[in-house]
């Protein structure tokens, strides 16, 4: 029989899991500016909120390129 430290071994929790307790136990957000459920105000102001706190977004470097 196996003992392993928590965290290692069984599943492993989705992104959604892992932002959903971030927000409810840290008062962390992550959000995606094309999160689909969002509107386009909110989707905007994510954006906006964004490049205000960490400056613009940086493209893949096949992208910048072509």
């Amino acid at each position: 029989m196996r003992w392993l430290p928590k965290g290692y071994g069984g599943e492993r929790r989705s992104a959604e899991e892992v932002k959903r307790e971030g927000w409810r136990e840290q008062g962390l957000l992550v959000v995606s500016p094309t999160d689909p459920r969002l509107t386009w105000p909110e989707r905007e102001l994510v954006r906006q909120l964004g490049e205000k706190l960490y400056g613009g977004r940086r493209l893949p470097t096949e992208q910048r390129h072509g």
